[in-house]
Protein backbone atom coordinates (compact mmCIF):
# COMPACT_ATOMS: atom_id res chain seq x y z
CA UNK A 1 0.00 0.00 0.00
CA UNK A 2 2.73 2.91 0.85
CA UNK A 3 4.57 1.54 -2.60
CA UNK A 4 1.44 2.51 -4.40
CA UNK A 5 0.98 5.46 -2.46
CA UNK A 6 4.38 6.23 -3.30
CA UNK A 7 3.70 5.64 -7.00
CA UNK A 8 1.16 8.18 -6.74
CA UNK A 9 3.21 10.68 -5.85
CA UNK A 10 6.10 10.30 -8.25
CA UNK A 11 3.35 10.16 -11.04
CA UNK A 12 2.18 13.30 -9.83
CA UNK A 13 5.23 15.43 -9.47
CA UNK A 14 6.26 14.42 -13.09
CA UNK A 15 2.57 15.27 -14.78
CA UNK A 16 3.11 18.33 -12.45
CA UNK A 17 5.65 20.02 -14.58
CA UNK A 18 5.06 18.22 -18.03
CA UNK A 19 7.53 20.57 -20.12
CA UNK A 20 10.36 20.33 -17.58
CA UNK A 21 9.71 16.34 -18.07
CA UNK A 22 10.14 16.26 -21.36
CA UNK A 23 12.92 18.08 -21.58
CA UNK A 24 14.70 15.88 -18.85
CA UNK A 25 13.99 13.00 -20.59
CA UNK A 26 15.23 14.25 -23.95
CA UNK A 27 18.67 12.84 -23.20
CA UNK A 28 17.77 9.68 -22.47
CA UNK A 29 15.08 9.28 -25.71
CA UNK A 30 18.30 10.45 -28.10
CA UNK A 31 20.60 8.17 -26.32
CA UNK A 32 17.80 4.93 -26.95
CA UNK A 33 17.02 5.89 -30.46
CA UNK A 34 21.12 6.40 -31.16
CA UNK A 35 21.49 2.67 -29.30
CA UNK A 36 18.26 0.98 -31.02
CA UNK A 37 19.36 2.36 -34.40
CA UNK A 38 22.28 1.84 -35.08
CA UNK A 39 22.26 -1.42 -33.67
CA UNK A 40 19.39 -2.63 -35.53
CA UNK A 41 21.23 -1.23 -38.78
CA UNK A 42 24.16 -2.87 -38.34
CA UNK A 43 21.99 -6.77 -37.22
CA UNK A 44 19.93 -6.21 -40.53
CA UNK A 45 22.77 -5.25 -43.07
CA UNK A 46 25.07 -8.60 -41.44
CA UNK A 47 22.07 -10.33 -42.45
CA UNK A 48 21.64 -9.14 -45.97
CA UNK A 49 24.88 -9.86 -46.35
CA UNK A 50 25.09 -13.20 -44.94
CA UNK A 51 21.95 -13.85 -46.82
CA UNK A 52 23.51 -13.12 -50.48
CA UNK A 53 26.70 -14.89 -49.36
CA UNK A 54 24.75 -17.58 -48.46
CA UNK A 55 22.94 -17.86 -51.88
CA UNK A 56 26.13 -17.95 -53.47
CA UNK A 57 26.92 -21.31 -51.65
CA UNK A 58 27.11 -20.57 -47.94
CA UNK A 59 27.94 -24.59 -47.29
CA UNK A 60 29.83 -24.67 -50.55
CA UNK A 61 34.12 -24.29 -51.88
CA UNK A 62 34.29 -21.76 -54.62
CA UNK A 63 37.78 -22.49 -56.80
CA UNK A 64 39.03 -19.56 -59.28
CA UNK A 65 42.17 -19.16 -61.78
CA UNK A 66 43.62 -16.56 -61.66
CA UNK A 67 46.63 -16.76 -64.54
CA UNK A 68 49.08 -19.52 -65.01
CA UNK A 69 49.45 -21.43 -68.44
CA UNK A 70 48.00 -24.58 -67.00
CA UNK A 71 43.90 -25.33 -67.81
CA UNK A 72 41.64 -27.07 -65.74
CA UNK A 73 39.33 -29.56 -68.02
CA UNK A 74 35.28 -30.92 -67.23
CA UNK A 75 36.83 -34.38 -67.62
CA UNK A 76 40.05 -33.86 -64.58
CA UNK A 77 37.49 -31.92 -62.31
CA UNK A 78 35.10 -35.17 -61.94
CA UNK A 79 38.01 -36.99 -60.99
CA UNK A 80 37.48 -34.96 -57.76
CA UNK A 81 34.03 -36.47 -57.03
CA UNK A 82 33.94 -38.76 -54.51
CA UNK A 83 37.42 -38.24 -52.52
CA UNK A 84 38.72 -36.59 -49.65
CA UNK A 85 35.05 -35.51 -48.23
CA UNK A 86 34.34 -33.78 -51.95
CA UNK A 87 30.92 -35.11 -53.05
CA UNK A 88 30.15 -32.69 -56.45
CA UNK A 89 32.24 -30.36 -58.60
CA UNK A 90 30.62 -27.70 -60.21
CA UNK A 91 32.32 -25.96 -63.43
CA UNK A 92 31.42 -22.68 -64.92
CA UNK A 93 32.29 -20.87 -67.85
CA UNK A 94 31.37 -17.27 -68.41
CA UNK A 95 31.05 -14.85 -71.12
CA UNK A 96 28.87 -12.75 -72.52
CA UNK A 97 26.22 -12.13 -75.81
CA UNK A 98 23.00 -10.66 -77.14
CA UNK A 99 19.88 -12.45 -77.40
CA UNK A 100 17.81 -11.83 -80.11
CA UNK A 101 14.12 -12.75 -80.08
CA UNK A 102 10.57 -12.08 -80.91
CA UNK A 103 11.80 -8.22 -82.29
CA UNK A 104 13.70 -7.94 -79.16
CA UNK A 105 17.46 -7.90 -78.58
CA UNK A 106 19.09 -8.05 -74.89
CA UNK A 107 22.71 -8.10 -73.33
CA UNK A 108 22.96 -11.34 -71.56
CA UNK A 109 25.52 -12.74 -69.50
CA UNK A 110 26.80 -16.20 -70.38
CA UNK A 111 27.02 -18.97 -67.77
CA UNK A 112 27.79 -22.71 -68.91
CA UNK A 113 26.80 -25.02 -66.33
CA UNK A 114 26.66 -28.69 -65.72
CA UNK A 115 23.90 -31.02 -64.56
CA UNK A 116 25.83 -30.95 -61.01
CA UNK A 117 24.85 -27.23 -60.93
CA UNK A 118 21.35 -27.29 -59.11
CA UNK A 119 22.43 -30.04 -56.36
CA UNK A 120 25.41 -27.86 -55.99
CA UNK A 121 24.67 -24.25 -56.42
CA UNK A 122 21.26 -24.08 -56.73
CA UNK A 123 19.04 -22.44 -59.67
CA UNK A 124 15.18 -22.01 -58.83
CA UNK A 125 13.57 -22.49 -62.24
CA UNK A 126 9.93 -20.77 -62.87
CA UNK A 127 9.14 -22.87 -65.46
CA UNK A 128 10.94 -26.46 -67.46
CA UNK A 129 14.07 -28.12 -66.49
CA UNK A 130 17.44 -28.06 -65.65
CA UNK A 131 20.28 -28.87 -68.03
CA UNK A 132 21.08 -32.43 -68.04
CA UNK A 133 23.99 -34.98 -68.42
CA UNK A 134 22.42 -35.64 -72.25
CA UNK A 135 22.68 -31.83 -73.28
CA UNK A 136 26.51 -31.77 -72.24
CA UNK A 137 26.93 -35.08 -73.98
CA UNK A 138 25.67 -34.11 -77.41
CA UNK A 139 26.37 -30.27 -76.99
CA UNK A 140 22.62 -29.41 -77.66
CA UNK A 141 21.71 -25.97 -78.50
CA UNK A 142 19.42 -25.70 -75.30
CA UNK A 143 18.92 -22.49 -72.82
CA UNK A 144 17.70 -21.71 -69.82
CA UNK A 145 16.73 -17.78 -69.87
CA UNK A 146 16.71 -15.46 -66.72
CA UNK A 147 13.72 -14.35 -65.94
CA UNK A 148 14.22 -10.84 -66.54
CA UNK A 149 15.86 -11.80 -70.17
CA UNK A 150 12.30 -13.70 -70.89
CA UNK A 151 10.41 -10.59 -69.73
CA UNK A 152 11.87 -8.89 -72.27
CA UNK A 153 11.97 -10.32 -74.70
CA UNK A 154 8.37 -12.46 -74.75
CA UNK A 155 6.87 -10.30 -71.79
CA UNK A 156 6.14 -13.88 -70.41
CA UNK A 157 7.58 -17.08 -68.87
CA UNK A 158 5.42 -19.27 -70.85
CA UNK A 159 7.64 -19.52 -73.43
CA UNK A 160 9.02 -23.36 -73.16
CA UNK A 161 10.01 -24.56 -76.62
CA UNK A 162 10.35 -21.34 -77.98
CA UNK A 163 13.34 -20.53 -80.12
CA UNK A 164 15.78 -17.60 -78.96
CA UNK A 165 19.18 -16.45 -80.84
CA UNK A 166 22.25 -16.21 -79.10
CA UNK A 167 25.25 -14.88 -81.01
CA UNK A 168 24.12 -15.72 -84.28
CA UNK A 169 22.89 -19.48 -83.25
CA UNK A 170 19.39 -20.73 -82.33
CA UNK A 171 18.98 -22.33 -79.10
CA UNK A 172 15.61 -24.19 -77.76
CA UNK A 173 14.06 -22.27 -74.10
CA UNK A 174 13.90 -25.17 -72.20
CA UNK A 175 13.61 -23.11 -68.54
CA UNK A 176 12.92 -19.47 -67.07
CA UNK A 177 14.16 -18.89 -63.94
CA UNK A 178 12.43 -17.57 -60.83
CA UNK A 179 12.91 -13.55 -60.59
CA UNK A 180 15.40 -12.57 -58.12
CA UNK A 181 16.73 -9.58 -56.01
CA UNK A 182 19.16 -7.35 -57.03
CA UNK A 183 22.38 -8.03 -54.56
CA UNK A 184 26.18 -6.58 -53.98
CA UNK A 185 26.71 -9.20 -56.76
CA UNK A 186 24.69 -8.47 -59.52
CA UNK A 187 21.40 -9.79 -60.50
CA UNK A 188 20.61 -13.63 -62.02
CA UNK A 189 17.35 -12.24 -64.01
CA UNK A 190 19.88 -10.99 -66.81
CA UNK A 191 21.94 -14.48 -67.09
CA UNK A 192 21.85 -17.28 -69.67
CA UNK A 193 22.76 -20.77 -68.77
CA UNK A 194 23.93 -23.48 -71.55
CA UNK A 195 25.35 -26.45 -71.20
CA UNK A 196 28.83 -26.17 -70.18
CA UNK A 197 29.96 -28.31 -73.71
CA UNK A 198 27.87 -26.08 -75.94
CA UNK A 199 29.23 -22.70 -73.71
CA UNK A 200 32.82 -23.62 -74.29
CA UNK A 201 32.39 -23.54 -78.09
CA UNK A 202 30.10 -20.14 -78.36
CA UNK A 203 32.56 -18.25 -75.72
CA UNK A 204 35.53 -20.10 -78.05
CA UNK A 205 37.41 -21.37 -74.69
CA UNK A 206 37.09 -24.84 -73.02
CA UNK A 207 39.50 -23.84 -69.92
CA UNK A 208 37.84 -23.76 -66.81
CA UNK A 209 38.56 -20.53 -64.74
CA UNK A 210 36.24 -21.08 -61.79
CA UNK A 211 33.94 -23.88 -60.21
CA UNK A 212 31.80 -25.12 -56.66
CA UNK A 213 32.42 -28.03 -55.28
CA UNK A 214 29.95 -29.33 -52.31
CA UNK A 215 31.20 -31.44 -49.41
CA UNK A 216 30.02 -34.53 -48.33
CA UNK A 217 29.54 -33.64 -44.76
CA UNK A 218 28.44 -29.88 -45.12
CA UNK A 219 29.15 -29.16 -41.65
CA UNK A 220 33.10 -30.47 -42.41
CA UNK A 221 34.44 -28.31 -44.89
CA UNK A 222 37.95 -28.52 -43.72
CA UNK A 223 39.22 -31.84 -45.46
CA UNK A 224 37.91 -31.14 -48.69
CA UNK A 225 39.20 -27.71 -48.53
CA UNK A 226 42.23 -29.13 -48.01
CA UNK A 227 42.33 -31.33 -50.77
CA UNK A 228 41.24 -28.93 -53.44
CA UNK A 229 44.06 -26.76 -52.07
CA UNK A 230 46.57 -29.98 -52.72
CA UNK A 231 44.92 -30.47 -56.14
CA UNK A 232 45.64 -26.66 -57.34
CA UNK A 233 49.33 -26.72 -56.11
CA UNK A 234 49.62 -29.72 -57.76
CA UNK A 235 48.77 -28.29 -60.83
CA UNK A 236 49.57 -25.16 -61.09
CA UNK A 237 52.17 -24.62 -58.16
CA UNK A 238 52.08 -20.99 -57.44
CA UNK A 239 49.56 -20.00 -54.75
CA UNK A 240 48.93 -16.46 -56.67
CA UNK A 241 47.52 -18.16 -59.49
CA UNK A 242 44.45 -19.65 -57.77
CA UNK A 243 42.02 -19.11 -55.06
CA UNK A 244 39.84 -21.77 -52.81
CA UNK A 245 37.14 -20.20 -50.93
CA UNK A 246 35.48 -21.44 -47.56
CA UNK A 247 32.52 -19.33 -47.92
CA UNK A 248 31.56 -20.85 -44.43
CA UNK A 249 34.96 -19.07 -43.04
CA UNK A 250 33.39 -15.77 -45.10
CA UNK A 251 30.85 -15.51 -43.15
CA UNK A 252 32.22 -16.32 -39.84
CA UNK A 253 34.54 -13.16 -40.71
CA UNK A 254 31.91 -11.40 -41.54
CA UNK A 255 30.19 -12.19 -38.66
CA UNK A 256 32.78 -11.09 -36.26
CA UNK A 257 33.73 -8.00 -37.61
CA UNK A 258 29.62 -7.16 -37.58
CA UNK A 259 29.88 -7.98 -33.98
CA UNK A 260 32.73 -6.63 -32.97
CA UNK A 261 31.13 -3.02 -34.64
CA UNK A 262 28.12 -3.85 -33.44
CA UNK A 263 30.14 -3.57 -29.92
CA UNK A 264 31.58 -0.53 -30.78
CA UNK A 265 28.45 1.57 -31.59
CA UNK A 266 26.43 0.40 -28.94
CA UNK A 267 29.21 1.59 -26.55
CA UNK A 268 29.32 5.07 -28.45
CA UNK A 269 25.44 5.26 -28.45
CA UNK A 270 25.32 4.76 -24.77
CA UNK A 271 27.77 7.58 -23.86
CA UNK A 272 24.21 9.28 -25.06
CA UNK A 273 22.47 7.37 -22.23
CA UNK A 274 24.65 8.73 -19.33
CA UNK A 275 24.85 11.95 -20.62
CA UNK A 276 20.78 11.78 -20.47
CA UNK A 277 20.83 10.58 -17.10
CA UNK A 278 22.85 13.37 -15.67
CA UNK A 279 20.44 15.32 -17.39
CA UNK A 280 18.05 13.98 -14.99
CA UNK A 281 20.30 14.07 -11.61
CA UNK A 282 20.52 17.99 -12.27
CA UNK A 283 16.61 17.88 -12.79
CA UNK A 284 15.83 16.17 -9.74
CA UNK A 285 18.56 18.22 -7.61
CA UNK A 286 16.46 21.35 -8.92
CA UNK A 287 13.51 19.63 -7.78
CA UNK A 288 14.69 18.60 -4.22
CA UNK A 289 15.21 22.36 -3.86
CA UNK A 290 11.94 23.34 -5.07
CA UNK A 291 10.15 20.26 -2.62
CA UNK A 292 11.87 21.16 0.01
CA UNK A 293 8.97 21.74 1.96
CA UNK A 294 7.12 18.86 1.22
CA UNK A 295 9.59 17.08 2.02
CA UNK A 296 10.11 18.75 5.62
CA UNK A 297 5.61 18.06 5.97
CA UNK A 298 6.26 14.67 5.25
CA UNK A 299 9.02 13.93 7.42
CA UNK A 300 7.47 15.60 10.17
CA UNK A 301 4.11 13.44 9.73
CA UNK A 302 6.07 10.42 9.79
CA UNK A 303 7.89 9.70 6.91
CA UNK A 304 11.05 7.59 6.93
CA UNK A 305 14.17 8.26 4.83
CA UNK A 306 13.45 5.33 2.98
CA UNK A 307 9.95 6.61 1.60
CA UNK A 308 11.39 9.92 0.59
CA UNK A 309 14.29 8.16 -1.54
CA UNK A 310 12.06 5.58 -2.98
CA UNK A 311 9.81 8.42 -3.70
CA UNK A 312 12.33 10.33 -5.71
CA UNK A 313 14.01 7.18 -7.17
CA UNK A 314 10.89 6.46 -9.14
CA UNK A 315 10.52 9.52 -10.06
CA UNK A 316 13.78 9.36 -11.78
CA UNK A 317 13.17 5.81 -12.75
CA UNK A 318 9.65 6.45 -14.30
CA UNK A 319 11.31 9.74 -16.59
CA UNK A 320 14.05 7.43 -17.68
CA UNK A 321 11.69 4.69 -18.85
CA UNK A 322 9.21 6.84 -20.61
CA UNK A 323 12.51 8.61 -22.49
CA UNK A 324 13.69 4.91 -23.29
CA UNK A 325 9.75 4.42 -24.68
CA UNK A 326 9.76 7.25 -26.61
CA UNK A 327 13.25 6.40 -27.88
CA UNK A 328 12.14 2.80 -29.26
CA UNK A 329 8.77 4.67 -30.76
CA UNK A 330 10.58 6.52 -32.91
CA UNK A 331 13.50 4.29 -33.60
CA UNK A 332 10.71 1.82 -34.92
CA UNK A 333 9.26 4.59 -36.82
CA UNK A 334 12.47 5.28 -38.50
CA UNK A 335 13.48 1.73 -39.18
CA UNK A 336 9.80 1.68 -41.11
CA UNK A 337 10.26 4.26 -43.58
CA UNK A 338 13.67 2.89 -44.28
CA UNK A 339 12.70 -0.88 -44.71
CA UNK A 340 9.76 0.48 -47.30
CA UNK A 341 12.56 2.89 -48.80
CA UNK A 342 14.81 -0.17 -49.09
CA UNK A 343 12.72 -3.12 -49.54
CA UNK A 344 15.81 -5.28 -50.00
CA UNK A 345 17.05 -4.78 -46.53
CA UNK A 346 15.21 -5.78 -43.44
CA UNK A 347 15.90 -3.53 -40.43
CA UNK A 348 14.33 -4.20 -36.86
CA UNK A 349 14.51 -3.55 -33.30
CA UNK A 350 15.13 -7.42 -31.69
CA UNK A 351 13.92 -8.18 -28.52
CA UNK A 352 17.25 -8.05 -27.03
CA UNK A 353 18.25 -4.94 -28.44
CA UNK A 354 14.96 -3.56 -27.35
CA UNK A 355 15.70 -5.13 -23.39
CA UNK A 356 19.19 -4.01 -23.79
CA UNK A 357 18.53 -0.47 -24.51
CA UNK A 358 15.25 0.09 -21.76
CA UNK A 359 17.30 -1.87 -18.67
CA UNK A 360 20.11 0.36 -19.35
CA UNK A 361 18.05 3.74 -19.38
CA UNK A 362 16.24 2.21 -16.12
CA UNK A 363 19.78 1.32 -15.06
CA UNK A 364 20.85 4.86 -15.41
CA UNK A 365 17.85 6.39 -14.22
CA UNK A 366 18.21 4.50 -10.91
CA UNK A 367 22.36 5.49 -10.83
CA UNK A 368 21.68 9.16 -11.15
CA UNK A 369 18.43 8.92 -9.48
CA UNK A 370 20.39 8.26 -5.90
CA UNK A 371 21.94 11.11 -5.21
CA UNK A 372 19.19 13.28 -5.51
CA UNK A 373 17.37 10.84 -3.84
CA UNK A 374 19.53 10.54 -0.75
CA UNK A 375 19.75 14.51 -0.35
CA UNK A 376 16.38 14.62 -0.51
CA UNK A 377 15.84 12.00 2.39
CA UNK A 378 18.86 13.62 4.58
CA UNK A 379 17.34 16.79 4.83
CA UNK A 380 16.38 17.50 8.67
CA UNK A 381 12.60 18.07 9.07
CA UNK A 382 13.03 21.74 11.25
CA UNK A 383 15.12 22.61 7.98
CA UNK A 384 12.96 21.81 5.96
CA UNK A 385 9.85 23.36 7.11
CA UNK A 386 11.56 26.72 7.63
CA UNK A 387 13.00 26.91 4.02
CA UNK A 388 11.19 29.37 2.14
Amino acid sequence: MKLKMTGKMAFSAVLANKLRSFLTMLGIIIGVMAVTLLISLVQGASNSVTDQLDELGGDNLIVQVQGGNKKLTWHELQELEGKNGVKLVSPLVNGSGTVVANGESYDVTITGITDRYDEVQGLDLEEGRMISENDLDYRLNVIILGHGVAQELFGTTDILDRTVRLNGMDYRVIGVTEQTEDTMYGSADDTVYLPLTNAQRLVKSVAIRMFYASAEDPNNLKEPELALKQYMKGRFGDEDLYKVFNMTNVMDMIDDVMATLEVLLGAIAAISLVVGGIGIMNIMLVSVTERTREIGIRKAIGAQKSDIILQFLIESVILSLMGGLLGMAISQGILSAVNSAYPDYHFVITSSVAGMALGFSIFVGVVFGIYPAAKAANLKPIYALRYE
